[in-house]
């Protein structure tokens, strides 16, 4: 059996975590196991724990400094020199990883871009874009889209293998009977954060709900946002309408009873719960900055963020009136089923391991 440590900064509900966890769960742990370094506890910790895997903690850059994370680094891999694969999940943060497992003598460093774009303010995108220059101490690089490649690799982006998100085809089932008479669910999932434009979603929703009054909306997630955004809910008037699910263990029994599924995001890497949505053949309208690889079945319809909340609105009522399909064969097809992303990552995983005398 071979180990291999996942280096993210916490094991939390959030889509790089959620999919890390669903491809752990379905690999051969009597082959490929998996350990992991993280800044901060999550919610996946136990399971991890339960599945035989381990679990590492080292302060993240942001209350450290620079230097700090650096040192803590050093110090963990001259401390445990068995590990021969490394794979960080933290885009350009990521590559400080691959600059310290380089020093180590770790002979397999992947780098794995999941997003198109820097998140936070104005220091702390400068810090970031200074540790993406050392991408290339990454032996490996791995992306779950074209566009995420561009943003990590740069001129080195075709290198790039794509690891597809794939989403659980037979979880997420389509319920292909039709809605009761004077129910409109709208659905979105995502943490609350700026880049994921919950204030824009509700402003749309506002303009559903004048035209649709029976309509409502779930938000399904956690973040630092959520209380400001159920704030504005309130005083634009939709409190009665829109439900905070907080964060969900299973998204797909509450995906699947919705009638358009709205992802309005500033960006994203791929938009993995655009996929899930496709699987339980709901409709879905989505901002043009996501990625067109999130477009499995070609039944998207993607709005640019400048058309407006009316456009916006104008775009959910039509989709209303599509019947939910069952697409998942062709999702499938697509390579986009987490049982087939398992089996890839854990093949790679092998031969890296064979290649480096493991």
């Amino acid at each position: 059996m071979i180990r291999v440590l996942e280096c993210v900064v916490g094991m939390n509900r959030g889509g790089i975590e959620t999919l890390l966890m669903e491809l752990y769960r379905r690999m051969d742990r009597s082959q490929v196991q998996l350990d992991f370094l993280v800044s901060l506890d999550g919610v996946y910790d136990a399971e991890i724990l339960k599945l035989g895997g381990k679990i590492y903690h080292t302060p993240f850059i942001s209350r450290v400094g620079p230097f700090a994370y650096a040192a803590n680094l050093r110090r963990f891999f001259a401390a445990h020199p068995e590990y021969r694969i490394v794979h960080a999940h933290m885009d350009k943060f990521g590559a400080e990883v691959m600059r310290e497992a380089k020093k180590a003598g770790v002979p397999v460093r992947v780098l794995h871009s999941h997003s198109i774009l820097n998140e936070g303010g104005a220091a702390y995108q400068l810090v970031k874009n200074y540790y993406g220059r050392f991408y290339r101490d990454a032996t490996d690089y791995f992306a779950c889209s074209r566009a995420a490649a561009d943003f990590l690799f740069g001129p080195e982006a075709a290198r790039a293998v794509l690891l597809k998100n794939g989403v659980d085809t037979a979880r997420f089932v389509p319920d292909l009977t039709p809605p009761p008479a004077g129910r409109f669910t709208i659905g979105h999932v995502g943490r609350f954060l700026p880049a994921k434009n919950h204030a824009f979603l509700l402003e749309v929703f506002a303009a559903v709900h004048k035209k649709t009054p029976e309509a409502n909306l779930v938000l399904v997630g956690e973040g630092p946002l959520r209380a400001e955004m159920q704030q504005k809910a309130q005083e634009m008037g939709l409190a009665e309408a829109v439900t905070f699910t907080g964060p969900a263990e299973d998204v797909a029994p509450l995906e699947k009873d919705w009638d358009v599924f709205v992802m309005p995001s500033k960006f994203e890497g791929l938009g993995i719960v655009l996929i899930e949505a496709q699987s339980c053949g709901i409709p879905c309208v989505a901002s043009d900055t996501i990625p067109q690889e999130a477009n499995v079945t070609g039944t998207v319809q993607y709005l640019p963020l400048a058309a407006g909340a009316e456009k916006w609105a104008e775009a959910i009522l039509a989709a209303r009136g599509q019947p939910k399909a069952d697409r998942r064969a062709q999702i499938r097809a697509a390579g986009y089923d987490i049982q087939t992303s398992a089996d890839f990552l854990q093949a790679f995983y092998l031969q890296k391991a064979g290649e480096a005398g493991q």
